[in-house]
């Protein structure tokens, strides 16, 4: 299968994310078969050949099995897109040429998934995603637009995307398995568990035993702003570079995969009605959460109090 890699408004920080992949890696990929026609940090051809290369795809020339964006698409000035410009034109303009001519269109990062970091208001450059803008349907490409396999723009979202999730998908579609997507175009297979679960910290949860400064071993939910128990990914369960997540070593979940990220309030804060917090986790019935967190409260062991890990 042969893949294009085009990056619009990024960091690069997905690119980097592929190429730490392990199971399997990029190189894994490759001799399974996908050929990379281009990517801009590892083909070794001058930009002139880029030019070349999606005149040749968008006129049938030559085919484009996988079309693969990272990073938000830049509208500005005035809908040109000449802030992100390909020779003498909006880079998003030759992304959408591009993703007609493509047979399966990935949006890689929640940047070229739903806008993300450009995207925050009060976005200056219009930065949009693929499909959607911030939850809204419709970015760069209609609501309704599908590609040539019949799916949507099929959203890798995170900041950066897990490696794994990534390598994985392509991967998935190298092998013809089936593609099943959520509501907001996220294969299922690798965003249909939260943050919070396999987290370490939580039997604190459970007990409501909560940190109120960064750098302690309580849950981070209820007062620093933790989004694992909001947050469809696989952070907690499969570790980055087999190692960490960021709540393993005290930092709160952000909620980089969801369509709304970054939030536009502190990072570091939970917002809460009385003292419990404005938005819940996934499934999660107000009344009932907060009977079943002071009955906890009461049952909590010694140990969690004087947080200790469990013997």
């Amino acid at each position: 299968m042969r893949l294009l890699w085009m990056q619009a408004g990024a960091c690069g920080g997905d690119t980097l994310s592929l190429l730490c992949a392990d199971n399997p890696t990029l190189e894994q990929l490759i001799e399974e078969g996908l050929e990379l026609l281009w990517h801009p940090s590892l083909s070794v051809a001058p930009p002139r050949y880029l030019e070349w290369l999606i005149d040749a795809i968008t006129t049938g020339r030559t085919p484009l099995d996988i079309l693969c964006v990272e990073g938000s698409l830049i509208a500005g000035p005035r809908n040109t897109g000449l802030w992100d410009s390909l020779r003498d034109r909006g880079k998003k303009d030759a992304i959408a040429e591009l993703a007609e001519a493509a047979t399966y269109v990935l949006a890689v990062g929640t940047c070229a998934a739903y806008g993300g970091i450009h995207a925050a208001p009060p976005n200056p450059a219009d930065c949009v995603g693929m499909q959607f803008d911030k939850a809204s349907p419709g970015g760069l490409l209609p609501a309704a637009w599908r590609s040539r396999s019949g799916f949507p723009v099929i959203n890798l979202a995170g900041c950066p995307t897990h490696p794994n999730t990534i390598a994985r998908f392509l991967a998935f579609l190298l092998r013809g398995l089936p593609v099943t997507l959520d509501e907001l175009q996220r294969p299922a297979d690798f965003f249909s568990t939260t943050v919070h679960q396999g987290c370490s910290r939580n039997e604190y949860h459970e007990y409501d035993v909560e940190d109120t400064i960064l750098g302690d071993r309580g849950c981070l939910f209820f007062n620093l702003g933790c989004q694992g128990p909001l947050t469809l990914a696989t952070c907690n369960q499969e570790l980055w570079n087999g190692r960490s997540s960021k709540t393993r070593v005290g930092v709160p979940c952000f909620g980089c995969t969801s369509p709304d990220f970054p939030r536009d309030t502190n990072l570091f804060l939970t917002e809460k009605i009385g003292h419990i917090p404005l938005r819940l986790p996934i499934g999660v019935q107000r009344a009932n959460y907060m009977a079943y967190k002071d009955l906890a409260h009461e049952a909590t062991p010694a140990r969690l109090i004087r947080r200790e890990m469990e013997p």
